[in-house]
Parts: structure tokens; sequence; C-alpha cells
């Protein structure tokens, strides 16, 4: 606890003017960083992370601020009247007008009360923080805290008797109601000076206006909360969409064969790669599935959106499609269903598709699409896009009519389907479906599917991908 004052007790010395001048500078230049950063914050109301840090450069700026001024008054001594920096500016009451909010020069002010004589000094400032004119005179210790809000009169009162009573030294915070009607928050600091018998002469404070600092504290606070709530809800629906992917998903692993048991079966693998931050879990999907009638379906897509609901939507597509597919439905009707299962959700969203059924007696491959890249066909080292049949995306046309194309396909050759988050790089995908073409010569010499899966995710797993994707690989038995 610091000791107490003695009346005959000489003043400190001021520290050195050369070494006050570089805290100033210091001070200034540090204080130009930070509001150049704020400056350049771009604040969205709905960004609470951006709100955070904006409240944090505020705080910052309001403690720069209070260190300059703090820093000016040991450079100058005792600070001449306000008026004189405002240009002697005055009301008609004849006295000093009150600076804008949030400036510095009514922000701290000091009182002494002499208990001995009644006598009550006060500077200058404390008047402006008060918003009291000086010709209605300093308040006594008993008539302030008429002034003080009566939530913290009963604190004020005891911070003082403590101090006289006890020889306690006064740190403390309540409010003020000023004579304008505003409500500031004052910090208080003092300590009683003794005489030469150890009895208290006098009291002395130094008041500090905090309602700008604690403004920016609080919102410093209130925003971090936000963000703290918004981060976990994000946690939240991250966790909830992974673990809904995780279900919908083939729950298989590596290789493949549709149908069991046919020498013209198909070897299938597929790989979902997401995106680079890993936290958009998006509405991609992949699936293979053998069908009643002897034939296999292969299938990927993409619903817009992110989180929970478009892993939602993409459990609700996919499981119609399934559904269709078992009951016999060719691609080309499936889709035009699918496209008035989402025009009519009651969360529209748009999706792009493609689903191709394989007939192992034939090795015919029927399929169509949705606004989705085409399959790439691989065949004898060479690569190439299948002709698209005509279709729009899902949801984006009601009663839309979707085309059906059939291509012969042979042993060995190798079928690749893949989401357009894999090779989109901008606003265009083609130089990505150009890379995956020049693959022709590498997926050649692969002898599985899963080999080729690998070989893929080798050349775009390290991609700066911004949506998550799926690739599918199905080769044909000889």
């Amino acid at each position: 606890m610091p000791s107490h004052l003695f009346a005959d007790r000489p003043s400190p010395q001021p520290p050195e003017r050369e070494t006050v001048d570089a805290l100033i500078t210091q001070t200034r230049r540090l204080r130009g960083g930070v509001d150049a950063v704020r400056r350049d914050a771009l604040v969205d109301d709905d960004d609470a992370h951006g709100r955070w840090q904006r409240a944090l450069c505020d705080l910052a700026v309001h403690h720069l601020d209070d260190l300059g001024t703090h820093l000016d008054q040991l450079k100058e001594g005792l600070p001449e009247p306000v008026a004189e920096e405002l240009g002697e500016a005055e009301t008609p009451g004849g006295y000093e007008l009150d600076p804008m909010p949030g400036s510095l020069l009514s922000r701290v002010g000091s009182a002494e009360w002499n208990l001995l004589t009644d006598a009550v000094d006060w500077s200058d400032e404390l008047f402006q923080i008060f918003g009291r004119a000086p010709e209605s005179g300093a308040m006594s210790l008993d008539e302030l805290p008429s002034m003080v809000f009566a939530d913290d009169q009963a604190l004020l009162t005891a911070m003082v008797t403590d101090c006289l009573v006890d020889g306690k030294p006064i740190d403390g915070e309540f409010r003020i109601v000023r004579t304008d009607g505003r409500v500031r928050t004052l910090h208080m600091m003092g300590e009683p000076v003794l005489d030469a018998d150890g009895c208290t002469a006098s009291m002395w404070a130094v008041l500090r206006d905090v309602s700008e600092l604690r403004r920016s504290q609080r919102a410093v606070r209130e925003s971090r909360d936000s963000l703290r709530r918004e981060q976990h809800i994000a946690q939240t629906e991250h966790r909830l969409a992974v673990e809904l992917q995780e279900a919908v998903l083939p729950p298989w692993r590596g290789s493949l064969r549709l149908p069991q048991g046919n020498p013209a079966a198909l070897d299938v693998a597929a790989h979902y790669l997401p995106s680079r931050t890993s936290a958009l879990i998006g509405g991609d999907w992949y699936d293979a599935l053998e069908l009643p009638d002897g034939r296999s379906l292969l299938t990927v897509g993409d619903l817009t959106g992110h989180g929970v609901t478009a892993t939602g939507a993409m459990a609700m597509l996919l499981g119609a499609l399934r559904g269709m597919a078992v009951a016999g439905i060719r691609p080309g009707d499936l889709m035009g269903h699918l496209n008035q299962l989402l025009d009519h959700s009651v969360q529209p969203a748009l999706g792009s598709a493609v689903c191709c059924q394989y007939d192992p007696a034939t090795r015919v491959l029927s399929w169509a699409q949705a606004g989705h890249p085409a399959p790439l066909l691989f065949r004898g080292g060479t690569g190439c896009a299948l002709t698209p049949p005509d279709g729009v995306l899902l949801g984006a046309t009601s009663g839309a009519g979707y085309g059906q194309a059939e291509v012969q396909l042979r042993p060995g050759d190798l079928l690749v389907l893949h989401t357009d988050g894999l090779t989109r790089r901008g606003t265009s995908d083609e130089p990505g479906c150009r890379r995956l073409l020049e693959l022709a010569a590498r997926l050649e010499t692969v002898r599985t599917a899963q080999e080729a899966v690998r070989t893929v995710v080798e050349e775009f797993g390290e991609t700066d991908r911004e949506d998550d994707a799926c690739v599918l690989v199905a080769r044909i038995g000889s």
C-alpha cells in the first residue's frame, strides 16, 4: 500500500525533459500505427471476428491517447486553462465549453479537500468532467454524492470513509450524472495528507473520466463473446455436417467390384477431398451401387452451399437417387425427378450431378447429367470427355427435361467422374480438366481403380481448392 503523504513533504522533481520527449515521440508513432490499422479495417456488421478486431484497436487507441496526455502533463507541469487551448471559447455563463465527447482535454482532473479549513480546490478539468460551472464552486465531500449515480453512492462513501478514518488509499470507480443529464464513469485515486502529528489534514484525489475506455473495453468483451459464440456454433455445425456426410457417403473404402463374380465387372474406387480450410463441408457426393437387374450405378454430384444445410440436402437427394435407381428408373428420367424434388424442397438449392448405369452384359454405359462436368474416358493412353446430353442444373428450372446418352465401353477402359471442386481454379475449370486429361499416360499403366484414384489425388490433392471435391474411378474388367 502506498505510504501516506505528509503536508510538509517537498514535492518531487519532474522527470528529465529529454526522456519525456522521447516517450511522447514513441507514443505518437505507435498511436499513428494503431490508428492506421483501425482505418484500414473493413468491418462488416455480420463479421464477429472483424468487430472484435476493431474493438481491440479502439481500446488500444484510448490507452495510447491517455498515455500521451499524461506524458504531456509531465512535460509541461501544471496544465494551462483549457480555454486557452480551445481559443477562449466560452458559454453564455462565462465558463469553458465542454470538449467534444471522448476528448482527452477533460479526462483527468484533480481535487483537494482540506479538513481543517473546509477549503475545497478543484482543477478546471474536474469542473468540465462534472459539467459544472466554476462559478458554482467546488463540491465538498458531503455534497459530492448528490451527483453520484444512486447505485454507486454507498461505494463512494465507503472509499472516502476508509481514506479519512483508516488512512487507506482510494482506488475505485463510480458513475456520476452530470448537470446535462449524461452519465459518466470516473476512476478516482487519492490518499490522505497527514500533518506533523500524523492526523489527517486533507485528502487529495485524481479523477479520470474513463467512460470511453470502459465503453471500448465493453465492446471488446461483447465482440469477443459474440465471436466465441459464433465459433462454437460453427464448430458444432461442422461436426454435425461431418457426421452426416460420413453417414450418407458409401461405407466402403479401397476398391469395390460391381457386380460381384462377373468377368466384365467394374473395379470402382473413390475419394473425398476437403477444401483447403477443411472447415467448409459441402454437398459433394459419390456413390456406386449394384442394382437388382445386374446393372451398376455410378454417380457424383454437388449441391450449392456448405454446412449442415448442404449436407442435409445432399443426404435427401442421394437417398432419392438410390431409391429411384433401385426401382429401375433410367438416368434421364431419374434426373428429371431429382430436379422436381429439389425444386419443391423446403430450402431451395441448386445442384449438379452425373448419373451412370453400366450394363456388364453389353458393356454399355447409359448416362445423364445436370449441369455437371462430363465423365472422362481414358483408352489406349489418351483421354477425352464424353459428349454430354442436354441437362440444366438441378433446381434451376421447373419441369426441365434431361437427355440420356449411351457409350460402348471396352475392357481396360477407365472412367473418371468428378465434381468441379477438384479441378476448378477461379471461375473456370477448363485448365484443370486439361490437367486431368494429361494424366492419360500415367493412368494407362495403373492396374486398379484405387491406383488411378491415388494418381489423381497426387496431382490435385495439394491444389489450393476453395471447395471440397469428389473423384470416382471405374475400370472396365476384361
